[in-house]
C-alpha cells in the first residue's frame, strides 16, 4: 500500500475514528485503526465490537493495500505534523510515514486479525436534518441512566407512536421526550447513549442530511463520509408515557432566563441537602419563589414574576431543574405540577410542544 493524503484530512479522520479504540480491551488489535485503500480513497476504521466508526478520506493511491496501526500513536503523530501532503507506505506490518522533513515508521499488526466491519440490512430507514437530530440527542441523552444493572435505561428509546417518531430517555428520576416528525413505519429501538454521544462529537454544522438505518440488532448513522454502526440494546423499554401527567393542577409560566437564575442562586445553598430546593407558586402574588437552606451557611429565597394558575409547592433536585431548563428551546417556559408528589413537567410556553422534560419530586 502506498498513497498520498493531506495532513489536515488525515488528522481529522483519525480523531473521529480513534474515539472507539480506547485501549480498554483484552484484544490488542482493537487498539488499532484499520487503513485500507478503496480506489482513490483511504478507508479508516475502528471498533470495540459494540460500535464501529469508519471514514473515507480522499487520497492519491499509488498501490492498493491494507494495514492496522496503533490508534493513539498514529493520531498524535499525524496531528503534530505540519500542514501539507503525507505519504503512507506499508511494508508488511510496518507503516512508513513521510511529510516534508519528518519521517517515521510505526509498527502495526496484520489486518486479517482486525474484526470484520459490521454489515446491516435496512429494515427501517429515515433521513433527518442535522440540526434536528443534534438537538434531539442533546435533549434526551443527558437523562439516560448510567446504571448498568438496568441496561434498557442506559440508552435512548427511538420509536414511533401514531405516525410520529420520538426519542425518549429516563433514569427513573427524570424523563425526556422529543418528537422528530412524521414517520409511518413502526420502529422500536434502544440506542446506547454512548453511541449518540459519539454522533454528537463528530457532527458539524455543514453536514448534509443524516441517514439512520435500523435492522433487528444494529443501527447505522451516515454522516456524509462518516459511518457509525452500533449494536442496539436488547430488551423492552418501559412504558414511560404513563409517567407523563395528562393534566396538572398548577401551571406557572415565566421567562426561562429568570427561572434559571433563581434556581442557580438557590442551588448554592442546597449543596448540603443534595441539591434540594422548594418551589412555591403563589396565585395571589403571581410569583414563583425558590427556597433553599444550608445549615452551616444560611438560607435563600429567590423570586420571579410569573403567570400562575393556582397555588402550591414542590421540592426538586436543583441540578435536574437547571439541566431541564437548558433543554427548552424557548425564552418562555411553562412549569406544571400537581402537589408535592406528582411528576413535574417543563415545556415551552406557546406553540407546538415537541419536547417534554419530566422531573420527579423529592419526598422531603
Amino acid at each position: 500500500m502506498k498513497l498520498v493524503v493531506t495532513q489536515e484530512n488525515l488528522a481529522k479522520a483519525l480523531q473521529v475514528v480513534g474515539r472507539v479504540a480506547t485501549g480498554k480491551t483484552p484484544l490488542p488489535i482493537l487498539n488499532n485503526i484499520l487503513f485500507r485503500t478503496d480506489k482513490n480513497r483511504l478507508l479508516l476504521a475502528a471498533t470495540n465490537l459494540e460500535i464501529a466508526i469508519t471514514q473515507y478520506v480522499g487520497s492519491k493511491v499509488e498501490t492498493e493495500g491494507t494495514i492496522t496501526v496503533p490508534a493513539r500513536l498514529m493520531s498524535e503523530f499525524i496531528s503534530n505534523l505540519p500542514k501539507g501532503n503525507v505519504t503512507l507506505e506499508a511494508d508488511g506490518t510496518k507503516l512508513h510515514i513521510k511529510s516534508g522533513t519528518y519521517q517515521s515508521t510505526i509498527n502495526g499488526m496484520a489486518p486479517d486479525e482486525f474484526p470484520a466491519l459490521p454489515e446491516i440490512t435496512a429494515h427501517q430507514e429515515m433521513t433527518l436534518a442535522p440540526s434536528v437530530l443534534k438537538r434531539a440527542i442533546q435533549q434526551t441523552v443527558l437523562v439516560a441512566s448510567i446504571d448498568d444493572t438496568r441496561p434498557m435505561l442506559t440508552g435512548v428509546y427511538c420509536h414511533t407512536c401514531e405516525g410520529t417518531l420520538y426519542f425518549a430517555a429516563t433514569d427513573g428520576y427524570r424523563l425526556a421526550e422529543r418528537s422528530l416528525g412524521v414517520f409511518e413505519q413502526e420502529l422500536r429501538a434502544i440506542i446506547p447513549a454512548q453511541t449518540l454521544q459519539d454522533v454528537l462529537r463528530v457532527m458539524t454544522d455543514d453536514m448534509n442530511e443524516i441517514k439512520l438505518i435500523f435492522d433487528e440488532n444494529q443501527m447505522r448513522i451516515l454522516l456524509d463520509d462518516i459511518e457509525i454502526t452500533s449494536r442496539l440494546i436488547d430488551g423492552i423499554f418501559p412504558d414511560y408515557r404513563q409517567l407523563i401527567p395528562a393534566k396538572s393542577d398548577i401551571e406557572v409560566t415565566l421567562r426561562k432566563d429568570e427561572f434559571t437564575r433563581i434556581t442557580k442562586v438557590a442551588s448554592l445553598f442546597a449543596r448540603e441537602s443534595g441539591g434540594s430546593v422548594t418551589l412555591k407558586a403563589s396565585e395571589a402574588d403571581q410569583r414563583l419563589s425558590i427556597h433553599s437552606v444550608a445549615s452551616q451557611l444560611g438560607e435563600n429565597t429567590s423570586e420571579a414574576e410569573a403567570k400562575v394558575t393556582a397555588a402550591g409547592q414542590v421540592t426538586l433536585n436543583s441540578r435536574y431543574l437547571i439541566e431541564g431548563l437548558g433543554c427548552i428551546d424557548s425564552p418562555v417556559v411553562t412549569f406544571s405540577f400537581s402537589g408535592k408528589l406528582a411528576a413535574c413537567i417543563l415545556t415551552i410556553a406557546e406553540g407546538e410542544r415537541d419536547y417534554k422534560h419530566i422531573i420527579m419530586p423529592l419526598k422531603s
